[in-house]
């Protein structure tokens, strides 16, 4: 069969949209509905944490995904069975085991999601030359952010409206049906507009082939140099902002009575999912070009102060709980900008030092799983933390998390190895 590649602009969008819609309803909106529902923040956060596993567990099966007969059919199937799961979420609600139920739909589309990850990123890759990529390159972060400003901004200004309108249990049905129908219908577009990207025919292409080989990259990135190290700076760069990220939402929901500003739903969607979003990818872009002005060696310590330091706007928020809420947005737009701007320097780091070698985007993805994994490790246990300490001393142990990452950030090596340079030219010599 023929592959029709239509013009990238009719694909691209709705590609990286239909990437960013189920991440954000997991990560950020799934929490904002279980706050509205009375779930505790120690409780929430251990779910939401756990069902986050499998975008740090996905770099396991994404080589199975080669013995489907193309990427297309993977992402379209995975965006229309996504869309069904989040309509199960509006569906488990209205049960009385409801918060089983939802956490069970919210797993399936956690799963379903982490997998359309690989092959939507491999479809983009397989179907575009390399001036394609870069042309399309800041489409799909567009469009993936996209998702986020639709969530955290229109969904919940929307689901806000609807709480103090019809209930909070009917608000949130709505908000997944929606969510649901957007899935469903991206999917069965996607399945017209997308080229097919067949995966290559080999005899050779077979689960037991393709699990040895995946042992092998497997032993292959455990045995580079100073790999361990690297995998407790990945971990610990996120220690502070995993944990603010998850409280912080919840924070400023919270009643003023215990600790919090008392915002509602609405509000919050006001503030992240506008001032806040707009904020991070200007901070993303200026941080990006900040490194490459300076190089990562010198400016890895900026950029781990720019993500933590920040978060002193938390603290001050919890310390003085204003009202106004211009005042709380220029706070927290300080905090994303950070986020954004720093956020640059883990992405370089995995990219520049622990990707290259033999295998370089299969250690990417394992690195990139290590860095999802050290966010749910932290997230699984902020709601403890924050309840044990208060939102104010919580606020504190947040920015003090960010010492140890940038001590390490100062002693150990922030350039390739010359062994895995060899490695890396090997392969490409090998592929060429």
């Amino acid at each position: 069969m023929q592959d029709t590649i239509r013009n990238p602009k009719l694909w691209v969008p709705t590609l990286y949209l239909a990437q960013g819609l189920p991440y954000f309803a997991v990560a950020i909106v799934a929490s904002q509905m279980l706050k509205s529902m009375g779930v505790p923040n120690d409780e929430l956060n251990h779910w939401i944490a756990l069902v986050g596993l499998p975008w740090a567990l996905k770099p396991l099966w994404s080589p199975f995904l080669e013995l489907a007969p193309s990427k297309k059919l993977v992402v379209t199937f995975l965006q229309v069975f996504g869309g069904l799961c989040l309509g199960g979420v509006a569906l488990a609600l209205q049960a009385p085991f409801w918060f089983a139920a939802s956490l069970a739909m919210l797993a399936l589309v956690g799963i379903a999601s982490a997998t359309h990850d690989i092959s939507c990123d491999g479809l983009y890759i397989t179907s575009l030359d390399e001036k394609g990529q870069a042309q399309y390159a800041g489409w799909t972060g567009t469009f993936f952010n996209a998702a986020k400003f639709f969530t955290t901004g229109g969904l919940l200004l929307l689901a806000g409206h609807f709480e103090k309108t019809l209930g909070v249990v009917p608000a949130w049905t709505i908000c997944f049906c929606i969510l649901g129908a957007m899935m469903i219908a991206l999917g069965l577009y996607n399945r017209w507009a997308l080229p097919l990207a067949q995966n290559q025919a080999s005899k050779d292409t077979n689960a037991t082939a393709i699990a040895r080989t995946l042992w092998e990259v497997i032993v292959a990135f455990f045995q580079k140099p100073g790999i361990w190290v690297s995998i407790i700076f990945i971990i610990l760069f996120r220690a502070g902002e995993a944990q603010v990220q998850s409280i912080g939402p919840l924070f400023l929901r919270e009643a003023r009575a215990l600790g919090g500003l008392g915002l509602s739903t609405a509000e919050v969607g006001a503030v992240y999912g506008t001032v806040g979003t707009v904020a991070f990818l200007v901070g993303s872009i200026a941080g990006g070009y900040f490194t490459s002005w300076l190089s990562l060696k010198r400016a890895i310590l900026w950029l781990i102060l720019a993500v933590n330091l920040p978060n002193v706007a938390f603290y001050l928020l919890s310390t003085f709980q204003p009202t106004d809420l211009s005042i709380i947005s220029a706070a927290l737009s300080v905090e994303m900008f950070g986020y954004g701007f720093g956020f640059v320097g883990l992405i370089l780091y995995m990219m520049q030092v622990v990707a290259p070698g033999k295998f370089q985007t299969a250690h990417y993805a394992f690195a990139t799983g290590i860095m999802q994994l050290g966010s749910v490790l932290f997230k699984l246990f902020s709601g403890d933390i924050q309840i044990a300490l208060g939102y104010q001393h919580f606020f504190i142990w947040v920015m003090l998390s960010a010492i140890p990452v940038a001590i390490l950030s100062q002693v150990i090596p922030m350039v390739a190895r010359p062994q895995q340079k060899e490695e890396a030219q090997a392969a490409a010599v090998q592929h060429a």
